[in-house]
């Protein structure tokens, strides 16, 4: 039950942040400079990646921990993630074809989703009286 649970969660933050990301960019595009929208896009878009890639690193690292530290490859996997976004964040700011506050903000799409759903719960927690899924 418990990762059905969890899996519906997953489903609704990864959900959010795509709309969130879909929106600020439209918004961008109408409104703001072409490297702010381009930087909204690259945040969000690595904010995506980043969220489908925790999924397998953070169970690797988990599994790693109680395994004593056999799989030092999985952790590195963890860590390569942090790498890949810095790297490709540095290039593209290197290359001027970004807005550097553009791209955090887009990366921020993971709160603007965990907010979303804190709200959903508290909705049906309270309103609804009903248990937190």
């Amino acid at each position: 039950m418990a990762d059905s649970s969890d899996k519906a969660i997953n489903q609704r933050i990864f959900r959010t942040m795509v709309i969130a990301t879909g929106l600020s960019v439209v918004v961008s595009a109408l409104l703001g400079p072409w490297r702010v929208t381009t930087g909204l896009l690259l945040g969000g878009l690595l904010a995506l990646f980043s969220h489908r890639w925790l999924k397998n690193s953070a169970a690797a690292a988990i599994q790693l921990s109680t395994s004593n530290g056999v799989k030092q490859l999985r952790l590195a996997q963890f860590l390569l993630r942090y790498l890949v976004i810095a790297g490709v964040v540095f290039a593209t700011y290197t290359l001027d074809l970004v807005s550097l506050t553009a791209v955090l903000a887009g990366l921020g799409s993971f709160v603007v989703a965990l907010l979303v759903e804190a709200f959903r719960e508290f909705y049906f927690a309270i309103i609804e009286r009903e248990e937190i899924s």
